[in-house]
């Protein structure tokens, strides 16, 4: 990534008005701060209790961790800034940015394509899910995630670095993403966004229509089940569909358009940047009753010796 006479770039931010900017700073960051504790308490209370030892909750603890990490790369400098009369980020800054915000993103996506994976063999081939869910498989399915966003981010971080920077600073976004950097450049990104079109925007897709499907085939073999295994297993797939579907539609519509014709919008990506990482801790609680009352047993336990 060249840029030539640019030693800085400058985000415009959400909104340009000093007084809106400080109350979305209060509404932001008591959101972040549920979405660390949200997502950290997941973290915790899967790894303690020993009630929380099946495939499923091995994979929702390294998706409430990455929940945390897919934040962070965004929202504290985000929060920061609204603060900021000027708001700045070095070129440097801005590729690690998009590289980990890329990163995490993606392997989330496929920890999630993990856990439909998980639900479809524990309801579809019951009698061979703890043969099939071992827990080295559950291990080298975690790692293939995490390897997958990596390459995915690389291919992003390829893709940008040749293109020249020679002019314009200024970002039209809160933070750093490919299609408001795309614009800066001094040269036709037509193929670039192209690339970055299949990259993300069909890779988005592809991905949502497998989760689809698989909840389909698995709603579909529920029809063999009692009534009370098929409300089990809807109240678990219910918390999976609604978060699936809370992250791919803002990503589906950003990233589907090519980087020439785009037009920002900023709250679509404060939903996913912000709000979505809160709900997920709060949508697998609520609708599972094993995590409510592992959290209620820990943390109850752990009141009750502190007042001793």
């Amino acid at each position: 990534m060249a840029f030539v006479n640019v030693t800085e770039l400058i985000i415009t931010g959400l909104f340009q008005d000093p007084d809106v900017q400080k109350v979305c700073f209060v509404l932001f960051l008591p959101v972040y701060l549920a979405t660390v504790l949200g997502n950290g308490l997941i973290v915790v209370t899967v790894n303690i209790s020993k009630s929380l030892y099946s495939p499923m909750y091995f994979f929702l603890n390294y998706l409430s961790l990455v929940e945390i990490l897919y934040s962070s790369t965004v929202v504290p400098k985000f929060i920061t800034d609204l603060l900021n009369k000027i708001k700045t980020i070095s070129p440097k800054g801005c590729l690690a940015q998009i590289f980990f915000f890329h990163f995490f993103g993606v392997t989330e996506i496929l920890l999630l394509t993990v856990m439909a994976y998980d639900r479809y063999v524990a309801i579809c081939k019951p009698l061979y899910y703890t043969t099939i869910m071992s827990r080295p498989k559950c291990h080298r399915l975690v790692a293939g995630s995490w390897v997958g966003g990596f390459f995915h981010s690389i291919i992003q971080i390829f893709i940008t670095l040749p293109l020249p920077f020679c002019g314009p600073n200024v970002i039209d976004h809160y933070f750093c993403d490919l299609h408001p950097l795309f614009k800066l450049a001094c040269t036709d990104t037509f193929v670039v966004g192209v690339i970055m079109f299949v990259n993300s925007g069909l890779f988005s897709v592809f991905s949502f229509l497998f989760l689809v499907s698989s909840y389909i085939v698995i709603l579909y073999n529920l029809r063999n089940h009692s009534a009370e295994g098929r409300r089990k297993a809807l109240s678990t797939c219910a918390s999976h569909i609604m978060v699936v579907v809370l992250f791919f539609g803002p990503a589906i519509f950003l990233y589907l358009r090519p980087a020439s014709t785009y037009t920002e919008d900023k709250l679509v990506a404060v939903f996913y940047t912000v709000i979505t990482p809160m709900l997920n801790p709060i949508i697998y609680t609520l609708r599972n009753a094993e995590v409510k009352n592992a959290v209620r047993k820990l943390w109850g336990k752990k009141v009750s010796s502190s007042l001793e």
